[in-house]
């Protein structure tokens, strides 16, 4: 998001508004910097409100409240425009917030005068129904056969905007207390809510108003009256996750990150379904482009929550088990076994238009799901989500061994997908899987990383086999693969010359060079053994990996690299969680601190919050972590990093 914009989000629901709490219409166009908007289950809600006094747009004095804007209520202050000599007649007081499917606001007028005072108000609305795909800047059109906007107002004095196309059906509804007074015409789809208050000497006169998206197929839900309320709940869901972390005392920085994180955790969550039809609430992924399920996103959340907040598991592991593949669907990349990547529940996923509905471009998810479902086996104690889900654990097994590639290619393989992800591991932008030279990796790719997340798979699965399944044969056939894997891996990958491991093999076996921060995660899989662990370990803290903000996705130095680069040279805070977790495990315990504390200090720069992900440019050139430019604001790997870095280190 830019400084332009503020955020508010709840579950599924999120606003974009700007320094005035108004919603332009123009962000998010194509090229921008980032849409704003309400947006409910991929489509925009709101795509005008609009707030002017008098005929003028108002002067801000306090812009959006950054500190309490992402989970709470937004404030401002407002004034007419005007000069030095004429102080404002009036205050313009404007709060915000947003609930499940709902945008709120309370306006109050301050009258500044000893007189009465008549001012008229005019808000602008209008609701697009845009879809988030259309606002992403990928060039691409999407053509919307028989669609139709509609407005109409309603008995009370709002009014209801309307998209049909088809079967699919949306609408918003905009209503006010006091109703306004007239409801205008714009000539251009938006509608003008008008009132004229009348306030007499020091008086304050206030309007509530509310936004309702019925997105299509969604369940009707309580909606809030004000922001207040709104900002009670929302202040209630956050206080019970943070209170579940005892915070590290002799590190008040990473207390603070972990406090922040986990507030953020509790917006994050979206609704799914399990596998009987029970509700769940799962981690999303990320603002805003990502407030969906993403399969591997919800896991590695999960996993680095779960000594602290297993509830992310015990709603994860059944959402992504329910929409597990059961058969082989090519324009999805769905295979029988197969764990989710993606699901969306906008217009152009229903319509066939992004195969993103439910959409399977993956590897890592399915080794990632069994991951999870052994260590919340062990962390808790309690075998039933084992039992209850051994089937689709054994499905995911089978989708590794037989279409994922391990028993033919003896690696987990994929290729990339017209029409969906050329990548289809953690690092899926176009281009990320390369050489030291910058070229990229041709055929079917096998990108190291997973291999290390089959390995974990393999040894969790097959003690669940042993102690929960009663299946010992199952288990020495997993338990075997295992070792075979890690074999291999350590004589196919290894680079002799450089003293680390391959990014990838291209179809050819032949070794993708780049050297990159995918090395950490076979540290925390332990798919490294102990010499070779240790000497990546060590490697991975030198000054071309290392930026003093966290470890590189790829070394500097080489061709390849670039700081601004999304996969190519960046700090991810989720990955560096990984690497300190695997430092940790490796017995590298000074190597994880420095990882911790570099982003920790990160974090403290903002709030205590971690982004998605920070350019990769060195500590000493500048004395704030440097943004990425389209970085997720909000996002729920970053999120539970805090708890990663305080499983690794502790609080020293």
């Amino acid at each position: 998001m830019s400084d332009r914009h503020r955020l508010l989000v709840r579950g599924r629901t999120f606003a974009a508004v700007g320094t005035g709490g108004d919603i332009s219409g123009v962000g998010g166009a194509r090229g921008g910097a980032g849409p704003d908007g309400l947006f409910v289950r991929d489509a925009r809600h709101l795509s005008r409100w609009q707030l002017t006094a008098d005929g003028a747009v108002p002067e801000v004095l306090t812009p959006v409240d950054t500190s309490t804007a992402a989970t709470g209520a937004a404030r401002c202050v407002l004034v007419p425009r005007g000069g030095r000599q004429e102080p404002p007649a009036y205050t313009l007081f404007r709060e915000q917030a947003v609930a499940d499917g709902a945008f709120v606001e309370s306006l109050r007028v301050v009258s500044n005068r000893p007189v009465p005072t008549r001012v008229r108000i005019e808000l602008t609305v209008d609701a697009d129904f845009t879809d988030q795909f259309e606002l992403r800047a990928d060039h691409r059109t999407y053509a919307k056969p028989g669609a139709v906007r509609s407005r109409r107002p309603l008995d009370d004095g709002g009014v209801e905007f309307t998209y049909r196309r088809g079967e699919w059906c949306s609408r918003t509804t905009v209503m006010a207390d006091p109703a306004p007074d007239a409801v205008e015409e714009t000539g251009a789809g938006a509608r003008r809510l008008v009132w004229t208050l009348d306030l007499t000497a020091y008086d304050t006169v206030g309007v509530a108003l509310r936004a309702v998206a019925h997105p299509h197929g969604a369940a009707a839900v309580p909606r809030p009256h004000s922001p207040a309320e709104a900002a009670r709940h929302l202040a209630a869901v956050e206080a019970e996750f943070v209170s579940t972390v005892a915070p590290p005392t002799r590190w008040p920085e990473l207390a603070d990150a972990c406090a922040r994180g986990l507030a953020d955790l509790a917006v994050l969550r979206v609704p799914a379904t399990g596998p009987d039809g029970e509700e769940l609430s799962v981690p999303g992924a990320g603002v805003p482009w990502f407030l969906t399920l993403l399969g591997r996103d919800a896991l590695l959340t999960s996993l680095f929550a779960l000594p602290y907040l297993p509830r992310l598991a015990a709603a994860t592991l059944p959402a992504l088990a329910a929409s597990q593949a059961t058969e082989a669907v090519r324009s999805v990349v769905a295979q029988p076994g197969k764990i989710v990547h993606e699901v969306r529940q906008g217009e152009l996923a229903h319509f066939g238009q992004v195969p993103f509905g439910r959409y399977y471009g993956s590897v890592d998810a399915t080794p990632l799901f069994l991951v999870l479902l052994g260590a919340y086996t062990e962390q808790t104690g309690d075998p039933a989500a084992a039992r209850r889900l051994e089937a689709h654990a054994r499905a995911a097994v089978g989708w590794m061994l037989d279409h994922g590639g391990l028993t033919s290619r003896g690696y987990l393989v994929y290729r990339a997908d017209e029409g969906g992800l050329a990548n289809q591991n953690w690092k899926d932008s176009p281009g990320a899987i390369c050489s030291a030279d910058g070229s990229g990796a041709t055929g079917p790719v096998m990108a190291a990383g997973a291999q290390g997340y089959a390995y974990d798979a393999l040894c969790r699965t097959a003690r669940l086999a042993r102690t929960v399944w009663d299946d010992k044969v199952y288990a020495d056939l997993l338990t075997q693969t295992a070792v075979d894997l890690r074999d291999r891996f350590q004589r196919d990958f290894w680079m002799p010359d450089r003293g680390f491991p391959a990014l990838a093999l291209d179809g050819e076996g032949h070794q993708v060079d780049a050297l990159a921060s995918d090395a950490g995660h076979l540290l925390w899989s332990g798919l490294l053994d102990k010499e070779y662990g240790e000497t990546v370990g060590r490697r991975l803290l030198e000054p071309d990996f290392f930026s003093g903000w966290g470890v590189r996705t790829l070394a500097a130095g080489q061709p390849a690299f670039h700081p601004l680069s999304y996969h190519r040279g960046s700090v991810w805070p989720h990955d560096n969680a990984l690497i300190a977790l695997g430092l940790a495990r490796y017995g590298l315990h000074d190597e994880a601190r420095t990882v911790a504390r570099a982003l920790v200090s990160a974090a403290t720069t903002a709030g205590g919050r971690l982004p998605e992900v920070l350019a990769g440019y060195d500590r000493s050139a500048y004395p704030h972590p440097v943004p990425y430019p389209h970085s997720c604001e909000l996002e729920s790997r970053s999120a539970a990093a805090p708890l990663a870095l305080l499983t690794a280190v502790g609080g020293s």
